[in-house]
């Protein structure tokens, strides 16, 4: 017994070493491919955040309340806005299959399902929100808030409809890995809003001072602009066309939908529940005061600036680990997911270091009252503090809806955010009188056991997913879609 003859698992110990450095340059392949789709992705999504940077920094040039009812109004959009787009997100995925199968109907397909299910949305937000507007009151904001967000909040609502269709259209070209032109049309819409700013807020060009109206003019005009264009690139690419559909009325499109639902609902239910567990923050901030609530907006704005790298990063995930699995290359799964969340990390680190020692500088930017500025700066050093969890569990998030795994995420949503997070902000904040800053460490708290809870959940998925050696790891990683 003593000299028995080594079996296959002592012959694998042997040759440990050569082997795990081929399994390392395959996991660095695979993160650059994760970063080389996720960094347009990520540009885009700060694109998408730069029209609101434009507007608070604009309208912080008005006044205070103007600002506060910028954020206010802007807390109330940013519920369905983020339920769309985890909705929506549901494109992305089935596109992204498809085009590992190489199906190019049910890449059509996946199409004609989302731009229903955008219009389906579209009509139930705008009803839904015209239905509230005499109800301001009941959030208990500050009556001359209240008054100042009316008009923006109407125009602002109109101006989602274009943003659904353009997401869709989006994810598309992710899933097909052309994230590129998307961007730069988002960049263009960034600059028109800019511009149309400066005119309608501050009457320049003969134009009259329209204030906090003029920027929510101005943002319906850009985003109108940026779907058209976006829309109108896959049905002119040559490479995208096949892929793009044709008949817009075809049989199925119902089914379609049906699908997009079926994945994207749950997803959308979990992204509603961190938005509306924020947005629910926002409105205690207003309980407050004015002050309290016009920094919660600039640094809101902040944090959910660096928020759309990890953002990014899930959504890249999202798609490679959909390709992966409808090509039947199971081997680039787990360097997908385990590196973009090492990725997260380091970055959501290094915004953590930022908002620590340039708070006040941050603030500085968008608002001259001292008061407000020392009270950003305190929350953002709480911001840096939970958007290292934030960045895990969205990532996490991002891999298990490739799988279509997308129910389960949903209930940790409702867990960690409407059972932990929001009780331990009301009592931080108004039992132990912590104040602003006691609604932030509610999120804290939340936001660490949701990605607690999404990282266990992506480890027992990848403890599913077939595994092959190191070395045939590597001859598939030289095939990544």
């Amino acid at each position: 017994m003593l000299f028995r003859r080594p079996n296959a698992s002592t012959m694998r110990r042997f040759h440990f070493a050569p082997r795990m450095k081929t399994t390392w340059k395959f996991l660095l392949s695979e993160n650059r491919r994760t970063a080389a789709l996720a960094l347009p992705i990520i540009a885009g999504n700060v694109g998408q955040m730069l029209l609101g940077w434009v507007d608070a920094v604009m309208v912080g040039r008005v006044g205070v309340v103007p600002l506060g009812a910028c954020g206010f109004a802007n807390t109330l959009l940013s519920v369905p806005l983020v339920f769309g787009f985890g909705l929506l997100s549901a494109v992305s995925v089935h596109a992204s299959h498809a085009h590992g199968e190489g199906s190019a109907e049910g890449s059509a397909s996946s199409v004609r399902g989302g731009f229903a299910v955008a219009g389906m949305l579209s009509l139930l937000v705008v009803g839904s929100l015209a239905a509230l507007l005499p109800y301001l009151a009941i959030f208990g904001q500050p009556a001359e808030v209240n008054a100042a967000s009316r008009a923006f909040l109407t125009i602002c609502t109109w101006s989602l409809v274009p943003v659904f269709f353009t997401t869709v259209a989006k994810n598309f070209c992710e899933a097909h890995g052309h994230p590129w032109r998307p961007f730069w049309i988002m960049m263009c819409g960034v600059g028109l809003n800019a511009f149309l700013n400066w005119i309608l807020i501050f009457g320049n060009w003969g134009a009259p001072a329209m204030g906090l109206e003029g920027a929510g003019v101005a943002t319906l005009i850009a985003r109108i602009g940026v779907m058209l264009a976006v829309m109108g690139y896959p049905a002119s690419s040559l490479s995208l066309r096949k892929f793009w559909p044709t008949r817009w009325l075809a049989p199925g499109v119902f089914q379609a939908a049906k699908g997009i639902l079926s994945v994207g609902l749950p997803s959308g239910a979990m992204t509603l529940c961190e938005v509306s567990g924020f947005a629910f923050g926002a409105i205690m901030m207003g309980w407050i005061g004015v002050d309290p609530l016009a920094a919660n907006q600039i640094a809101m704005t902040c944090v959910a600036t660096t928020f759309m790298v990890p953002l990014g990063l899930s959504q890249a995930v999202s798609v490679r680990v959909g390709q992966a699995h409808g090509a039947g290359r199971f081997a680039l799964i787990r360097p997908i997911v385990f590196g973009a969340i090492v990725l997260s990390i380091l970055f959501m680190s290094i915004s953590l270091v930022a908002f620590i020692f340039c708070g006040k500088t941050i603030a500085s930017w968008f608002i001259r009252d001292p008061s407000v500025r020392l009270m950003t700066a305190q929350l953002l050093f709480m911001g840096g503090i939970f958007q290292i969890f934030d960045g895990i569990q969205v990532v996490s998030a991002g891999a298990l809806r490739g799988f279509k795994d997308t129910k389960i995420p949903m209930w940790i949503g409702i867990l960690s955010y409407w059972l932990v997070a929001l009780p331990v902000s009301w009592a931080a904040a108004f039992v132990f009188e912590a104040g602003a800053c006691g609604i932030w460490l509610g999120f804290v708290v939340g936001l660490a056991v949701a990605a607690a809870a999404l990282f266990s959940r992506v480890r027992w998925r990848m403890a599913r997913v077939p595994s092959p050696s190191p070395r045939s790891a590597g001859n598939q990683g030289e095939r990544s879609p």
